[in-house]
């Protein structure tokens, strides 16, 4: 889809002789010697700006005055029982966000085994910045400590005794000079070279330092779930290992700091003995207890040593604040034993070779692919930083504790090496409500999770997964079906419990059945929906038509027959559910004064572009549904309502260039959206016909180039929210003048499906300049939902920018995609009867302005 000359490539950022010189890069493995070409990189003596968080104005201020009163009262109230609120812009951390950030470690937990992905999940994940500090723990679901803790670090002497901090930056090669030597770390992985005329000894100290009662064990607060860390190196003819397997950092301790360093410098090792010590001594309760593991070589003159460390951590249960306990996915292949810590430590100093090498025939395609700018290939693969770093909980599906401490005694043992795994055993798995609901995990993929951001405490927002989800459809199609089954659960659910809205301050149903949930939940996921609370969600006007849209999305992607006759049921629910938004009968719904969509601060009226042209979109993709399941009959009633619905938004929308903001008389209707195209952008991806003719298609995406993109900055910062057809940012609200990342990345992926290739790149690599180059903010490794046309950020470490992949999957659809029959238009409504469609297009024929572009087969937005 791409021709091979359209693309420019940037000019190498970072020359490897900048770093080193030719001879020394000679001896090292990878290629010429030069680190990766499309690796992130930076160098350590970099500035860590502070990062500038957004302000609102006064009149925002003014607007927002009672829902911040309440939203105050509610975070107390959640805080008196224990509980995080889903929403808190009132708590800062102490430790204030800066340029710093580098790869976490940890994660989702997959690792590439026999060119498929096996499921390894480990417990939450921890940061590094780009210096090599450890920060950003979050290791209990919805806890998130930002702090780097400095006892936690690798440490490098050599003979003659000289000791030196060394940092670097996880998955990322650096090249790190000290005197006469160089160090390259990549992971838990540092190569030594020596440029020297003496042979020297080198040892590398990793030390680990927690907080808490440690046996390497850690006994969390809160009656959390207990965490068991990990740390091994690995020893080899020319590597020589040795551990201290505590020490404290106050004299009152029997080994100290000063004396584990003093035994370093002096001997470059620690006792050998100290293997066979046994146990140590549990700590006192707020003690930090330390242990080191080192490795030291000889490296010869113009020689080369490479040293393997790896860190794990093992917490079997997940423990969330209203009592349900789960075990985790990796119990399955570890057991539920604290100490499988060991185990995983273990497997990844044997097969880290294996998997790095299965990562780089999954990355190679597109890492060479010619066609491609160096900065997208950067930031394509670091964007999925968000899958480790963002929050996820991954658990089991055939080991979900019940509720009651007597099914946890009776269907768990508490202490087992033995995998969790019966191949011929199906889940009971409770989802929502109750009473636990039976489902089929025939695909064995368990349950998943994701936070929406680390200060938006919502499991799978479901109106933001709607950008991300093609993350996860790309690479773990499984589990995206997975929580597709979930929603479609949840659609069909209630919960008459009451619930206070914050933003009007009435009173209302947590779950209406019918209604799309807006999250699976915070403090008790599955079992009680919907912790969002600003907005009655079910009044929104986006999130049913998203619903249907990702459900035949995944469905023709994926071509999973069962998967589409499980949702089926809820899909249909779910569009019936909306017919009540159509207040006046034409068959397009109409908004409701308030912000009932995703832009819950941006108020809208009457018809929209953003939910009217997704609710056009679903109406296709339910009809397209219901035809590859047999349903020909529901398939004509959507199509019949798409058809009286088109016309109707094209009339009070369309002004000749782009489609208005809505259909209101406020200043802002004419405003430009970004995200008008979304329906179309869903459209598109799943190989149904477009919902408008083309060339108007590519009149509004050249709209918002030529405005929203290029009038910011010259392209820089991506694509702002709204823009007045005067040129002026639209600052009706905080979400009109902002610029979200992951809107840019989806406008870009469809300008992409339409042939735009040359804007799509120069709107996306606006994101890559402001957020991720040097020259740019300082957000790498924390994407921000949102930033200002002057840089300030909201929302840091946010879900929507996993958007990114919508465009490789426009450069690289599915086979049954590009397979997908190509039906003209018109088509589309053959089987309605004539006499039918004459009634549909005559009652909105005197809605048409005389001076639209109906009609015109050329693109020229100007005479338009």
């Amino acid at each position: 889809m791409v021709s091979g000359n359209m693309f420019y490539r940037r000019k190498r950022s970072w020359r490897a002789n900048d770093l080193v010189s030719r001879s020394t890069l000679q001896l090292l493995d990878f290629d010429d010697g030069s680190p990766p070409e499309y690796a992130w990189r930076r160098k350590l003596s970099s500035h860590a700006n502070r990062l500038k968080e957004f302000n609102v104005t006064f009149r925002e201020a003014f607007k927002m005055m009672k829902l911040g009163l309440r939203l105050w009262s509610y975070i107390r109230e959640e805080a008196s029982h224990g509980r995080k609120a889903p929403i808190d812009p009132f708590t800062r951390e102490s430790d204030r966000p800066s340029a710093s950030q580098g790869v976490p470690l940890g994660g989702m937990g997959c690792v590439l085994s026999d060119g498929c992905f096996t499921h390894l999940s480990r417990s939450g994940s921890i940061s590094r910045g780009f210096r090599g500090e450890f920060k950003h723990w979050q290791i209990i679901p919805g806890s998130c400590e930002m702090s780097a803790v400095m006892a936690n670090q690798f440490s490098v002497t050599r003979n003659p005794a000289m000791m030196v901090y060394h940092p670097g930056i996880g998955n990322y090669e650096v090249i790190v000079l000290h005197t006469m030597h160089y160090f390259l770390e990549r992971g838990l992985s540092m190569m030594i070279v020596n440029t020297g005329k003496e042979r020297a000894k080198v040892s590398l100290v990793m030390t680990w330092a927690v907080d808490f009662p440690i046996i390497l064990a850690v006994t969390t607060a809160n009656g959390n779930p207990p965490v068991t860390f990990a740390v091994a190196a690995c020893e080899n003819q020319n590597v020589n290992v040795t551990v201290l397997p505590a020490f404290g950092l106050s004299g009152e301790s029997s080994i100290t700091a000063r004396e584990m360093w003093g035994t370093l410098l002096q001997d470059g090792c620690f006792d050998r003995d100290n293997f066979s010590a046994g146990p140590s001594m549990p700590s006192s309760l707020g003690d930090t207890v330390c242990a080191a593991v080192c490795a030291s070589t000889w490296v010869e003159p113009n020689g080369r040593c490479t040293v393997v460390f790896s860190l794990a951590w093992s917490s079997p249960k997940i423990k969330f604040k209203k009592g349900n306990e789960y075990y985790r996915r990796y119990t399955k292949f570890y057991g539920t034993s604290p100490r499988s810590a060991i185990n995983l430590v273990q497997d990844s100093l044997m097969k880290y070779k294996h998997w790095e090498e299965e990562i780089d025939k999954w990355q190679s395609p597109i890492l060479h692919d010619e066609r491609l700018p160096e900065w997208y290939k950067v930031i394509l693969f670091n964007e999925l930083y968000f899958l480790v770093a963002g929050g996820t909980v991954w658990i089991d599906s055939e080991s979900l504790m019940d509720d009651t401490n007597e099914m946890l005694n009776s269907r768990l043992p508490e202490d087992s090496d033995l995998p969790l795994c019966d191949s011929t055993r199906k889940s009971a798995v409770p989802l929502i409500g109750l009473t636990p609901h039976i489902i089929d995990d025939r695909e064995n993929v368990g349950k998943f999770l994701y936070l929406e951001g680390i200060e938006y405490f919502m499991w799978c927002t479901y109106d933001v997964h709607f950008y991300a989800s093609f993350a996860l459809l790309e690479l773990f199609p499984k589990i995206e079906l997975s929580i597709q089954r979930d929603f479609a659960t949840a659609v069909l659910r209630e919960d008459r419990s009451r619930v206070r809205f914050l933003a009007d301050g009435t009173w209302g149903t947590r779950k209406v059945i019918g209604a799309v949930a807006h999250d699976l939940g915070a403090h008790d996921p599955w079992h009680e929906l919907n912790a969002y609370n600003i907005h009655d969600t079910s009044r929104w006007k986006d999130l049913n038509p998203k619903f249907v849209l990702q459900v035949y999305r995944d469905f023709a992607a994926t071509c999973d027959m069962s998967f589409g006759k499980d949702v089926w049921p809820a899909v249909c629910t779910a569009m019936e559910y909306m017919e009540q938004f159509d207040h006046d009968g034409d068959g397009m719904i109409e908004n409701d004064g308030f912000p009932d969509q995703t832009y819950d601060a941006w108020t809208v009226r009457g018809v929209s572009a953003y939910c009217g042209c997704l609710w056009l979109a679903a109406l296709q993709a339910a009809a397209a549904l219901a035809r590859s399941l047999g349903h020909h009959d529901y398939a004509e009633r959507c199509m019949v309502k798409f058809a009286k619905a088109k016309p109707v938004f094209e009339a009070k929308l369309w002004n000749g260039s782009y489609f208005n903001y809505d259909s209101g008389t406020s200043y802002n209707s004419r405003s430009i959206h970004a995200d008008q195209l979304a329906g179309q952008w869903y459209t598109a991806s799943s190989g149904l016909p477009p919902l408008f003719d083309e060339d108007r298609i590519k009149c509004t995406l050249q709209k918002i180039f030529d405005y929203n993109v290029m009038r910011v900055k010259g392209g820089r910062m991506g694509a702002v929210n709204g823009m007045h057809p005067n040129g002026k940012v639209d600052e009706t609200c905080m979400q009109s003048r902002e610029i979200w990342t992951g809107v840019t990345y989806s406008l870009a992926a469809t300008m992409l499906l339409h042939g735009m290739d040359s804007q799509a790149f120069t709107t996306a690599e606006g994101i890559f300049i402001a957020g991720w180059s040097e020259e740019g903010y300082g957000y790498w490794f924390q994407t921000p939902e949102a930033w200002t046309i002057d840089g300030h950020y909201r929302s840091l470490i946010y879900m929507r920018p996993l958007a990114i992949w919508a465009m490789q999957y426009a450069l690289s659809p599915p086979r049954s995609i590009l397979e997908a029959p190509k039906v003209n238009t018109m088509d589309r409504t053959s089987y309605i009867s004539p006499s039918t469609l004459q009634f549909l297009q005559d009652s909105v024929r005197k809605m048409t302005p005389k001076n639209s572009c109906f009609g015109s087969n050329s693109l020229n937005c100007d005479e338009c």
